[in-house]
């Protein structure tokens, strides 16, 4: 029996080696905010992260524990091998997973979860956004810890479970094994509390990224994959009644519609850009050279120039877009069908209103459940990846957005009127590759986000000035948005305004009023409320508000994966769900904004649950 609790003892301990190598390679890995830190701060997120740790090491032991009672009965070497093989796969497991991790952080600004496996229902688009030095070498370095750790555990460990013979005394150490095992509740919960561990347990610095690090992936992973469809409200702040009335106050849809169309039904194409941030937008306040065709039509349009992503990502953006319905932090909406087909739609009441419809994308259609959404909105045509000839297949997402658009171009010789197109642009996504020489040289990720961008931009520039000479165009009117921001530096907070601010821009001959731009603070779900009072449509899109409304509030509401944003004229919070606290504090009355953001979550995501 002592021999099996030494060896015991030090499987554990080398599984606490294996996650203080992980944390180490993480800090190494995204060392452009690491060694912004101290060495004192940095050692600080390896003894508070133990507790997680040892919460995964505590899932770990299960195996070897449950298989190590009837080894009281039996010789031989059958035990050694299968905790030989269950650790392996453990090892090549883990090491998936930090080394995923730690190359998604600096896009994503926080620590992988469950939802990147969602999205391995799609392989080849999952990895469309990464090169094929960048899979190689992702591939070599799991490899080479998953390697490193596997000779480690045969040269030190593995032969600790040689020759366990029976066990002299069985009962008292079955007994004694089988409370062993039983005890292994209080790493997993992380100890004796009520409220069993979680990752804020860990947090312990005003400084995100320390508390990040101090995350242990494996088990954040885990425990989001386990947690995936919460039954009761995690958002509950405060009384329901009071959330919903602070909720009711900021969408009032009563007031007077200034109205900046000259009809009452124009042919709409909704044009949603790929990673267009605010920051790259010249009318914005951003560089003026990346985006000249927008700059452009900027003047001659309707600039929404206070305007926000709903989220981080385009399965967040296009519900926000479409069927006026916020981000959540965790969930995605969109890939659960029986939820966001039972939302209202902006499609299908044009459609009900007699417009015929159609959804546009280069790229593939199943990803991230995009063709149950599409389907279920009712669009008359899809047009895929699978419709365009595969010789034109030159962007790892599909086709290149001068494809896309050339072939929306020769469909248009004849239209039937009234439309609404839905077109999703793909080019500027990661990994940024577009068919063009470079306009701004060097070979930084900026660079090649700022040519993904001029190069969508020109093809757009290209397609309007095309429209404006064709018949349809006196009856057009055309709506321009960005998906979400992209954040190409590690060191841009994920829950600032900055990574959230996006154009939006109307332009075509059905508006009355050109050069206009609205400051009135909005964001993605605002659109149909908007689109519809100039339609002169009635719609009730409960967390929606009519941005051109002399009653509407100014307010954009926004989500990540660990908290929300909320900005108002005066004031502008953000709050992590993980830690319950402020990370972002600013204006004349933060204290007012933090509570209204509260509510409006607290509201959503109990409509969420209810769908």
């Amino acid at each position: 029996m002592k021999k099996r609790l030494i060896a015991i003892i030090c499987y554990a301990l080398f599984w606490l080696a294996f996650f203080f190598m992980a944390r180490m390679f993480f800090i190494l890995m995204q060392y452009h905010s690491s060694f912004q830190n101290s060495i004192g701060d940095l050692s600080d997120t390896f003894w508070h992260g133990a507790k997680l740790d040892i919460s995964t090491i505590g899932y770990y032991l299960l195996i070897p524990l449950l298989f190590i009672i009837p080894g009281a009965f039996f010789n031989g070497n059958w035990y050694r091998i299968l905790v030989r093989w269950y650790t392996y796969i453990l090892i090549v497991f883990s090491s998936m997973i930090i080394v995923s991790d730690a190359n998604l952080y600096s896009y994503w600004g926080f620590r992988m979860d469950y939802t990147p496996m969602l999205y391995l229902k799609t392989p080849g688009e999952a990895m469309a956004s990464v090169s094929t030095m960048k899979i190689i070498m992702f591939l070599i370095t799991i490899c080479l810890i998953a390697s490193l750790f596997i000779y480690f555990y045969n040269k030190l460990i593995d032969r600790l479970f040689s020759n366990l013979n029976r066990i002299r005394y069985r009962l008292p150490g079955i007994l004694f094994f089988m409370l062993l095992c039983g005890s292994l509740i209080i790493p997993i919960r992380g100890g004796f509390g009520v409220a069993p561990i979680n990752a804020g347990t860990v947090y312990f610095s005003k400084n995100m990224f320390l508390n990040h690090t101090a995350i242990n992936v494996v088990w954040n992973v885990g425990s989001s994959a386990f947690a995936q469809r919460p039954l009761k409200n995690p958002y509950e702040f405060g009384d329901l009644s009071i959330a919903t009335d602070i909720v009711d106050s900021l969408t009032v849809k009563k007031g007077i519609t200034e109205k900046v169309l000259n009809t009452s039904k124009p042919d709409i194409i909704l044009i949603v850009l790929e990673s267009f941030s605010g920051y790259l937008i010249g009318p914005l306040g951003g560089d003026s050279l990346v985006t000249p065709n927008i700059n452009r039509y900027a003047k001659e349009g309707i600039l929404f120039s206070d305007f926000y992503a709903s989220g981080t990502r385009t399965d967040k953006a296009i519900p926000a877009i479409l069927d006026g319905y916020p981000a959540q932090p965790a969930q995605s909406i969109i890939k659960e069908p029986k939820k966001s087909q039972s939302l209202p739609s902006l499609v299908k009441i044009l459609i009900e209103n007699g417009y015929h419809s159609s959804f546009w994308y280069g790229g593939e259609i199943n990803f991230a459940n995009f063709n149950s959404f599409v389907i279920g909105s009712g669009f008359h045509d899809i047009i895929t990846k699978r419709n365009f000839d595969p010789v034109n297949y030159n962007s790892k997402w599909g086709v290149h957005d001068h494809i896309l658009f050339q072939t929306l171009k020769d469909s248009m010789k004849s239209v039937k009127e009234p439309f609404i197109k839905v077109v999703l642009t793909l080019s500027s996504h990661e990994p940024f590759d577009v068919p063009m020489e470079p306009v701004f040289k060097g070979s930084d990720v900026m660079a090649k986000y700022k040519n993904a961008i001029y190069y969508t931009d020109k093809t757009l520039g290209s397609f309007l000035d095309w429209a404006k000479g064709t018949d349809w165009w006196k009856n057009s009117l055309i709506i321009m948005v960005a998906d979400h921001c992209a954040r190409i530096y590690s060191d841009m907070p994920n829950y600032k305004q900055n990574v959230f601010k996006i154009p939006m821009l109307w332009v075509g001959g059905a508006l009355s009023r050109s050069g206009l731009r609205i400051e009135k603070l909005g964001g993605q779900v605002d659109i149909p409320t908007t689109l519809l009072d100039q339609l002169g449509i009635s719609s009730n899109f409960p967390f929606s508000k009519d941005l051109l409304s002399d009653q509407s509030k100014s307010f954009a509401f926004y989500t990540y994966n660990e908290g929300f944003g909320f900005i108002t004229d005066s004031s502008a919070v953000g709050f992590d769900l993980k830690n319950r606290m402020s990370v972002l504090s600013e204006g004349k009355d933060p204290d007012s904004a933090e509570k209204k953001g509260k509510a409006y979550l607290q509201v959503l995501f109990n409509d969420y649950l209810k769908r």
